[in-house]
């Protein structure tokens, strides 16, 4: 019989939603040696952590994480929250000999990741960050191909996330907005590509970076009575260098028209041309200088196959799979090398992406070119 993993979520939003929707589904696709319970959820408000626990199959609920953390009856800590409370979390659970999975980024300041890093390391307990997008097939399967040379030597990378969330100025003032509680825009969003860039081409180098806050102001609260202070971006973009030679360009912003969650990633090289299109995130497109002249272009693969990273596990071929399997196929993999590891992305990646958005932060407050 599967060994139960107790796993106690701190924050009952969406990711404390979607990170109990992956633990719920990874032994329903696939079988697994180790079966999560949910064991306990903790949130600042009774009646929103309550309602959480009893919808999401939590066996118990706090208002005090640190309650959560020290629990007998939690094996993982499992962190859900705004990013100006994850160092402190991630510290106490290890402190706890708890293991340890946090949302990105893995904070909103380079000093916290680096505590963060220290304490895991030295309470020698598994941690993992939560770059989930890693584990969509299509985006697997595109790290497979460059890193099997199909596209050649890689010359440029580009990223871009673009959404509308911040678009309107009548939304009023939270923690998204507040520079300590949520961090940048470059660490919430830029993280996740800055992730895939290193974890596909190599690391960063050297950045040079720009910022704009179209909205300085907001509604201090429902009522729009009186006004505070936006302390964050809504937009933010960056030339990139790679320590392994080619070039790139990074951009995030919240504040684009109709643009719901879109985010491309498109890698240039030698011998060829790898896309991916979150819109359509069972595709990949791939052309490459070895195809027949009369096949010039991209093609599109579909990345279902049994043979693509993932895909076994799920549908039939022509069914796809969305943005929860990304949870499931993350939280699965670290149940499935439990409880000796290596877990991955681990917190020390979460510390290199956390260089990267400091050394973006920096060069936008700062201009000009700021090594990694």
């Amino acid at each position: 019989m599967p060994r139960d993993l107790r796993v106690g979520v701190v924050g009952y939003g969406a990711m404390g939603k979607a990170h109990a929707y992956g633990y719920t589904a990874a032994p329903v696709i696939r079988p697994r040696s180790v079966r999560p319970r949910l064991a306990m959820i903790s949130g600042r408000h009774e009646p929103g952590v309550s309602a959480a626990a009893s919808a999401l199959g939590f066996g118990a609920w706090t208002t005090d994480w640190r309650a959560l953390v020290t629990s007998p009856d939690v094996d993982v800590v499992d962190i859900c929250t705004p990013p100006g409370t994850h160092a402190e979390i991630v510290a106490a659970a290890a402190a706890a000999g708890k293991a340890v999975i946090c949302e990105k980024p893995l904070s909103v300041g380079l000093a916290d990741a680096e505590a963060a890093v220290a304490a895991v390391a030295s309470a020698s307990v598994l941690a993992a960050v939560g770059f989930n997008y890693r584990y969509l097939p299509a985006v697997a399967l595109m790290r497979e191909l460059i890193a099997a040379g199909e596209i050649g030597e890689v010359l440029l990378w580009r990223g871009s996330w673009l959404s509308d969330e911040f678009l309107d100025p009548a939304i009023p003032f939270d923690w998204r907005f507040d520079a300590v509680l949520g961090g940048s825009t470059i660490a919430d969003l830029g993280s996740h590509l800055i992730d895939l860039a290193e974890w596909t081409v190599g690391p960063v180098a050297a950045v040079a970076a720009q910022s704009r806050t179209f909205t300085p102001h907001r509604p201090a609260d429902a009522g729009g009575a009186a006004l505070r202070a936006v302390e964050v971006d809504d937009a933010s973009s960056a030339l990139v260098r790679f320590a392994g030679g080619a070039s790139g360009v990074l951009e995030v912003a919240r504040t684009c028209a109709r643009r719901p969650c879109d985010f491309t990633v498109e890698v240039n090289g030698t011998a060829g041309t790898i896309r991916f299109d979150y819109a359509r995130l069972n595709e990949l497109q791939l052309g490459r200088t070895a195809d027949e002249e009369h096949l010039y272009g991209l093609r599109t693969i579909r990345a279902e196959h049994p043979s693509h990273p993932y895909a076994a596990d799920w549908w039939a071929i022509g069914q796809g799979v969305g943005y929860g399997a990304s949870f499931v196929n993350f939280l699965g993999s670290l149940l499935d090398t439990w409880p000796d590891g290596p877990w991955e992305p681990d917190l020390a990646t979460g510390l290199r992406v956390q260089r990267v958005c400091d050394a973006m932060e920096r060069s936008a407050a700062g201009g000009g070119w700021v090594d990694v």
